[in-house]
């Protein structure tokens, strides 16, 4: 049952479900800050950050977790020590899957933000054109230099990216 909950999160696009977001924000009080962008993009990662993760703790022998047990390791120590080192190339896959999501949104700015002040970059270089005018020099260097940070992190992260992206297809 759990599994086809998450896999219903994961079919419920986030432009079918807009409108009750922006109406739990105003609601809460939340709208125009940065706790309405975050609080949705944290409930639209969690389907898919499960899923790669179930399926990754699926992958660790049984055997390990029992030998880890039998020598008197806590729940916690097996997972600093045993879960998190073996999941690695998953919460690297799950970190830059997120994050794209995360840099790259357009919606939820657009709609649960008013303010300059709590623009994030494509709202912000949607909002660099002019009113009669695009300078389109400066918006492609504002959109290599948007691109930047998230280039870091694939090359930082591209080994655990690759294997985690690859992982199930040796067997």
């Amino acid at each position: 049952m759990t599994p086809l909950l998450f896999l219903l999160g994961l079919a419920i696009p986030l432009q079918a479900i807009i409108i009750p977001i922006y109406w739990g924000i105003t609601r809460l009080y939340l709208y125009d800050t940065l706790l309405a962008l975050i609080l949705p993009s944290i409930a639209f990662a969690i389907p898919v950050s499960v899923l790669i993760l179930a399926n990754f703790l699926r992958d660790v022998p049984d055997e390990l977790f029992e030998s880890m047990r039998l020598d008197s390791c806590s729940d916690w120590s097996m997972m600093w020590r045993l879960a998190f080192p073996l999941i690695r190339p998953a919460i690297a896959t799950i970190a830059v899957y997120n994050a794209l999501n995360v840099w790259n949104s357009f919606l939820f700015p657009l709609i649960l933000t008013q303010s300059a002040s709590n623009r994030v970059l494509p709202l912000s270089l949607w909002a660099f054109q002019g009113e009669f005018t695009i300078n389109t020099p400066a918006i492609l260097a504002a959109v290599v230099l948007s691109a930047l940070p998230l280039v870091f992190v694939y090359i930082v992260g591209r080994r655990q990216l690759v294997a985690g992206l690859t992982a199930g297809f040796s067997k």
